[in-house]
């Protein structure tokens, strides 16, 4: 390999023969290096590719800002990230969860903390990128002896997530904005309240998760108009509020929902009302 820039003592940008243009990792690496020095690959602790020219240049722009530590703790996460993961990881999560990581470290030090609104609702949503985020967290309290706590825990699940699913954080993190403000919506129309550690709660964020995917997809699902009525009819305030719940739907995401949704969200919802009746 040969060296194309030194972007730390510890980080190095190299053109390797097989691959192209690497981020290479490895303690002291850059340490009195200069452009075109060969560089052996059995130097390297750990190595990466940046397909893309923009997250090259973005993660160049990123590491002169961060701790020669954290660059060295977020690589250690995201390698372990991509091992325990069926799907491979889109490669701007080097970028994203490293700044996001940096700025909530200073934050931290700073003593300002952003709570986090849909914490719960993040964590029974996305289970495995949740569990994964907590082992990102602990690390970084173990290395760099800073505890970010749960709520940063949350905001790490869902960037991790966006790196699984290959969408933006922005529509990940609004996706998950959205099925709070239902919930709060649903809470404000049951007698009861909700009962967030019941399983039919934890099967109504799941059927929400599902319904606003199937809903950016443009997928349809199927019901009967007879059903339709015969829900209406027998349980006409929790249909009612099914349909209001898909009019924030298609308000909030700028797609259309199926009249479908209605029907099977008013189950979710009337098995709701009768525990809290119970």
């Amino acid at each position: 390999m040969l060296v194309s820039k030194v972007l730390n003592n510890n980080v190095i940008i190299a053109d390797d023969p097989h691959y192209g243009e690497v981020v290479v990792i490895g303690k002291g690496i850059g340490f009195g290096r200069s452009e075109k020095d060969s560089i052996e690959s059995e130097a390297a602790e750990k190595m990466f590719i940046l397909r893309s020219r923009r997250e090259q240049e973005q993660y160049k722009q990123l590491l002169p800002q961060v701790d020669e530590n954290l660059i060295e703790v977020m690589n250690e996460a995201i390698q372990t990230i991509s091992t325990r993961i069926a799907s491979p990881l889109n490669e701007h999560i080097h970028v994203a969860l490293t700044d996001h990581i940096a700025f909530a470290l200073k934050r931290t030090e700073k003593g300002i903390t952003f709570q986090n609104p849909f914490l719960y609702e993040t964590k029974e949503i996305y289970p495995e990128e949740y569990e994964l985020a907590q082992y990102v967290v602990n690390l970084i309290e173990e290395r760099l002896g800073i505890a970010l706590g749960q709520d940063e825990v949350g905001f790490v699940a869902l960037h991790i997530h966006s790196a699984i699913t290959n969408r933006p954080i922005t529509e990940v993190r609004g996706h998950s904005e959205l099925i709070a403000d239902l919930v709060d919506l649903i809470e404000e129309n049951l007698d009861g309240g909700l009962n967030r550690a019941s399983l039919d709660y934890s099967r109504l964020l799941t059927h929400l998760r599902f319904a606003i995917e199937r809903v950016c997809r443009g997928e349809e699902v199927r019901s009967t108009d007879r059903l339709a009525e015969l829900l209406g009819r027998e349980y006409p305030e929790m249909y009612s509020l099914a349909w209001k719940l898909t009019k924030v739907m298609e308000k909030r995401l700028g797609l259309p929902v199926y009249k479908a949704e209605s029907s099977y969200l008013t189950v979710h919802l009337q098995r709701l009302a009768e525990k809290d009746n119970l």
